[in-house]
This record gives structure tokens, C-alpha cells and sequence, in this order.
């Protein structure tokens, strides 16, 4: 079957569309080339590996899988980053969320301040520990956007409305998602099977979806400067390269990162971790997978 002849099978709602058309703007009206590379618009920080919560549509219900091991991003690893992306004229996002709540981080104000000098800066958040002095000590670290997901339910529109009014921040500098719903309505999610990691609510089957532009535009740094392919892979099967042992240019163009973002681009999901994923990759990061077809002749 052709990417022209591949459907949707599920529809996504309000709320998944609102993200999408905000990621959007930063993912496919950004597009950067440094070297006459195609550089990423979209890079994924895992700052901390511990949540205090156990959702059961995310791997950290199971221990077995995701256990909280309470590692923790160091500020060399930050400034490295950081030095980086300034070289290359970085144009993106750095989102703090992956694999733990990135709240529960000490230093979760310095991290924002030093890559808010090279990077638009993003928060992905639980809110459980936020409060107003928080939320205006974010503002202050010059993050661009806290966004809280409200799994507890409703109710808490009108407490986080309150806590943002109280910190006499900005109304659009923090967004609530709703994620109080049930499996039937996935849960307010996109949801995916975390490459065959969590199988929970309805999801789309395995080889529904065979082009992915994830490679071809993003990453997840760990805690430990492990690069990951994409946010799917919650078992951390393949890693691109290290950030402390590699310049992050040198493992984006590197021949790890190149054998599976061409393979995504021909729409061929024939290795691990990509053979187990039923994400459908294709929704952003077009012009970025164009830029990379011309470079590999595809």
C-alpha cells in the first residue's frame, strides 16, 4: 500500500488537534540547515527518571519495564547542549518531559534559564508539585510554555486557571490538557503502543502505519546523554549515541541515525524498535524528510 492510499482508521480530537497545529508552527515553519544539513526542530529532554504518578497508558506502570531509578541530568551535560545548538544556530524547541516528570528535577530553573539562551523551551508537566510561585519562577527562568496535563479530572481547569491568575503570569504561557478520560476516549491522548510496550484503550495495529518522519526531524536525549530515536521507544532498545561522548551534529548525521531515517523514509519499519510501533509518524516534519529524500536521492 502506498503513503497516498493510508488512512486514518481513528479520529483525533479537539485537544490532540490544538497540540498538533501548535507543534506545527515550531516543527514545519522551522526548518534549519547548518552545513547544508537539515538540523532537528524538535528535541525531547528526559531531565529526570522518576515520576511520582502510574498511569496506566504509560510504561512507568510497569516497573518491570520503567522502573524510577531517581538518575538525573547533569548541568555539564545541559551546557554541553546547549554550546551546541548555539553552533549550529538552533532554531527549535528543547521539550523537558521523556521518560520521568521533569518537575521533580533540583535544578529544573537552571536547566531553563541555560537552554532558554539557545532554544524556545518547553515544560511537559503533571502540575502535581506546581503551585504559583512555581509557575511565575518558570516564567522568570524564560520557559516559553508550561503545559499541564489534567489527568484527575475536570475540577482542575478551574484550580490551574486560579494558580495561573495568582502568579500574575501571562494566561497564554500555560496550557491545560484534558487527560481525565477513560480508555474509550483514549485517555485524551494520541494514544500509541510505545513500540509494543503498553497495550491499553483501542489502538491502531501494527503495520497500519509504514512512513515515519520522526528521524528525520527530532530525537530524546536521556538523562545520561543517550540519544533515542524518537519519544516511542520506552524500552530504550537502540541508541543513536551519546552527547558526552559525541558532538550532537556528529550523531545526527551519523550512520546509526541515517540507516533508520532512511529506512523511514522509504516506509520500511523492518527494524527494532520500529517493527513493534503503531505511531503514526508522518503527521509533522514533512519539509524536514523532503529536505533528507533529496539528500539521499529517495
Amino acid at each position: 500500500m502506498s503513503f497516498q492510499e493510508l488512512k486514518r482508521t481513528k479520529r483525533i480530537n479537539k485537544t490532540i488537534k490544538l497540540n498538533i497545529k501548535r507543534r506545527t508552527i515550531i516543527v514545519d515553519d522551522v526548518l534549519s540547515f547548518y552545513k547544508n544539513i537539515p538540523i532537528p526542530s524538535w528535541i525531547e529532554l528526559s531531565i529526570i527518571d522518576v515520576c511520582n504518578r502510574s498511569c496506566s497508558f504509560c510504561p512507568k506502570s510497569n516497573v518491570d519495564i520503567a522502573p524510577n531509578t531517581y538518575q538525573s541530568m547533569d548541568m555539564v551535560l545541559i551546557n554541553k547542549l546547549a554550546k551546541e545548538l548555539s553552533e549550529m544556530k538552533f532554531k527549535g524547541s528543547v521539550t523537558l518531559c521523556g521518560y520521568g516528570e521533569p518537575m521533580l528535577h533540583k535544578k529544573i530553573y537552571e536547566i531553563s534559564r541555560t537552554l532558554a539562551q539557545v532554544s524556545f523551551v518547553e515544560i511537559v508537566t503533571n502540575g502535581d508539585t506546581l503551585n504559583s510561585d512555581k509557575i511565575k519562577k518558570l516564567y522568570q527562568s524564560n520557559v516559553n510554555k508550561v503545559l499541564i496535563s489534567l489527568y484527575d479530572g475536570k475540577w482542575q481547569m478551574e484550580k490551574f486557571n486560579k494558580m495561573t491568575l495568582e502568579s500574575k503570569v501571562p494566561k497564554d504561557f500555560i496550557i491545560l490538557r484534558d487527560r481525565w478520560h477513560d480508555k474509550k476516549k483514549d485517555f485524551g491522548l494520541k494514544l500509541t503502543n510505545r513500540t509494543g510496550t503498553i497495550n491499553v484503550g483501542v489502538q491502531e495495529k501494527i503495520g497500519t502505519f509504514d512512513f515515519c518522519y520522526y528521524p528525520s526531524y527530532q530525537f530524546l536525549i536521556d538523562w545520561n546523554g543517550d540519544v533515542f530515536l524518537c519519544p516511542q521507544d520506552w524500552q530504550r532498545r537502540i541508541t543513536m549515541g551519546n552527547v558526552m561522548q559525541k558532538k550532537l551534529l556528529d550523531i545526527w548525521t551519523g550512520k546509526i541515525m541515517e540507516k533508520f531515517r532512511k529506512n523511514l523514509l522509504n516506509g520500511k519499519r523492518c527494524e527494532s524498535p520500529c517493527n513493534l510501533c503503531n505511531a503514526e509518524g508522518t503527521i509533522l516534519g514533512k519539509n524536514h524528510a523532503n529536505a533528507w529524500k533529496k539528500i539521499y536521492n529517495i
